[in-house]
């Protein structure tokens, strides 16, 4: 994996899982010293401007995580050439990203459970991040489990990464 210092989480209103996978990275970057630029953006514009879903909020916030500063935008060209690794939630949304970008850009598109290792859950394997919007009981807390381990890894691949590198 080429030095990564820039990432973007994608989903769909950018108000449930990309901004959780934005205050989580965040904070696992912070606590192993890394200076990355990190974000979140959704597909769509629907929730432009608005603060992460409280049910998101609530269940980061009870593991020590902050949302403070995370409001909804949409993906817009720049990023493309702006991030290093765009991590969408799920096969649409990856799918919407390759649509609109540039070529030269695709290769750093991925799901964010391509960096989960055991993708197990229960008794099902799991490929994409589910949307808890809609959903009762647990799927917050299903969403904060698969991305802090995606996280972990991919900080990991990261720090490798920099260890490996010429300064």
């Amino acid at each position: 994996m080429k030095q990564i210092t820039s990432v973007l989480f994608v989903c769909m209103g950018n108000i449930c899982r990309s901004p959780t996978a934005e205050a989580v990275f965040r904070a696992k970057a912070e606590m192993r010293g890394l200076n990355l630029d990190i974000d979140s953006a959704g597909t769509i514009a629907y929730h432009q401007g608005k603060s992460p879903d409280p049910r998101s909020v609530a269940a980061g916030e009870k593991r020590g995580f902050s949302f403070e500063g995370i409001t909804a935008r949409q993906v817009v060209h720049d990023d493309f050439a702006r991030f290093d690794l765009i991590l969408a939630a799920d096969l649409q949304n990856l799918q919407d990203l390759r649509e609109r970008s540039p070529e030269e850009h695709r290769d750093k598109l991925k799901l964010i459970l391509s960096f989960s290792g055991d993708k197990s859950v229960g008794r099902s394997s799991v490929s994409e991040v589910p949307d808890p919007y809609y959903g009762s009981g647990n799927g917050f807390e299903l969403v904060l489990d698969l991305i802090e381990q995606s996280c972990d890894n991919l900080i990991e691949q990261i720090t490798s990464n920099k260890k490996a590198s010429p300064m």
